[in-house]
C-alpha cells in the first residue's frame, strides 16, 4: 500500500477486474487499496471503433476490484493519437466458480 503513495498526484491507469481501464489523477487511497481518482476517464477499446473516452470526473474504485494500478507517462500519453489505436476490449476476470 505504501508504494502506491508515491502517485498521489500522479496520472495513473487502472485495469479492473471487469475488464475496464480507468485513466485519473490519484487523489487518494485507503488502507484497503480503495482509489480516489479525479479528472478520470474510462478508455472504451474496440478492434473497429477508435478508442472512446467515457469522462468520469471524479471517481471512487473499490479496491478489490483493481488489478492493476500503473503509472503514466504523460508525455507519451498526450502524444498518443487514441483516434488512430484500435483494441479489443479486456475480459472480465472470474474468480471463484461458475
Amino acid at each position: 500500500m505504501a508504494s502506491l503513495n508515491g502517485y498521489i498526484n500522479q496520472r495513473v491507469l487502472l485495469i479492473l477486474q471487469d475488464g475496464r481501464c480507468i485513466v485519473g489523477t490519484l487523489v487518494g487511497l485507503d488502507n484497503r487499496a480503495d482509489i480516489v481518482l479525479s479528472n478520470s476517464v474510462e478508455r472504451v477499446y474496440s478492434p473497429d471503433e477508435p478508442v472512446e473516452e467515457v469522462p468520469l470526473g471524479l471517481y471512487l474504485v473499490k479496491g478489490d476490484m483493481i488489478l492493476l494500478v500503473g503509472e503514466l507517462d504523460t508525455e507519451v500519453d498526450d502524444a498518443t493519437d487514441l483516434s488512430q489505436q484500435r483494441a479489443e476490449p479486456l475480459a472480465p476476470i472470474r474468480y471463484g466458480h461458475e
